[in-house]
């Protein structure tokens, strides 16, 4: 038995090798399959017809909201977006806990209509945590999720864990 276990490992290693290759690969294309409010800033969305479609998302999906709230001047936005890529655990776990809608901030179109029903960001990017009717649970400041001037996994799935629906 113990020789049987030994002469199939080698298989079994090039296949996890391939099965976690493959889940990476998913990861990325996943993305293309977002909703185009999930990811990209963009000045000429409306933020409220898409917080109407990321509620309805929510429900149809039973996860929450997150209203990530940034542009593309935002250098912190840009990093964390990139650590989020280069992470597919964070990735895949911010898809399954949240449905996120992004905000775009700027000089041209500050959203204040929109901004108006949530408490004052702090820095940017800043997230907002929804439940499936729209109610913020959360105000977040997205610098929590950094350890030594970069962001941290460990800090991303706590946070993932505490707003995940049970």
């Amino acid at each position: 038995m113990n020789n049987f276990l030994f002469s199939i490992m080698p298989v079994l290693l090039f296949l996890s090798a391939l099965l976690f290759d493959s889940a990476s690969v998913q990861a990325a294309q996943s993305d293309n399959n977002l909703p185009v409010y999930s990811r990209l800033y963009d000045q000429n969305r409306n933020p409220n017809d898409d917080g109407r479609d990321a509620l309805t998302l929510a429900r149809q999906t039973n996860r929450k909201v997150l209203i990530e709230v940034g542009g593309d001047w935002c250098s912190w936005c840009h990093i964390m977006d990139r650590f989020i890529k280069e992470h597919p655990e964070v990735e895949s776990r911010l898809h399954q806990t949240f449905v996120v809608l992004k905000v775009n901030i700027n000089d041209a179109n500050d959203n204040a209509e929109f901004m108006s029903a949530f408490p004052p960001a702090k820095g940017y990017p800043h997230m907002y945590v929804t439940d499936q009717s729209g109610n913020i649970l959360n105000s977040q400041d997205t610098a929590n999720f950094r350890e030594n001037k970069q962001y941290s996994v460990k800090r991303f799935m706590a946070f993932f864990d505490r707003w995940q629906n049970k």
